[in-house]
């Protein structure tokens, strides 16, 4: 069962759980992670999705996994496909396969 409450967005979880209890700036971890500042800027406002190269960037950075990023980006993605009424209809239209045979 999905929540109706929107997940915790890369950008959020990024900024809040990571940047300001490590004190980095985005541009002090873009140059941990070796990638422009823009990357690291557009993941914290949700303007960039996660890449599992971004992903074992991160987990190489802060010691976590990649799957941890991974799967941030994995509920929001579920959440909002389940929460646009557009993409709700179209996935809905799916059917299931007859399992009698």
């Amino acid at each position: 069962m999905m929540t109706t409450r929107k997940p915790v967005s890369v950008g959020e979880m990024l900024t809040e759980e990571f940047l300001i209890p490590f004190k980095l700036t985005q541009g002090q971890l873009a140059d941990a992670m070796g990638v422009p500042r823009k990357h690291v800027n557009e993941l914290c406002t949700n303007r960039r999705s996660m890449t599992a190269d971004t992903a074992l960037m991160l987990a190489r950075v802060f010691g976590n996994s990649a799957e941890f990023w991974l799967n941030v980006q994995r509920r929001n993605d579920i959440w909002d496909a389940m929460h646009s009424p557009e993409r709700k209809s179209r996935i809905e239209r799916a059917k299931p396969l007859n399992q009698a045979a």
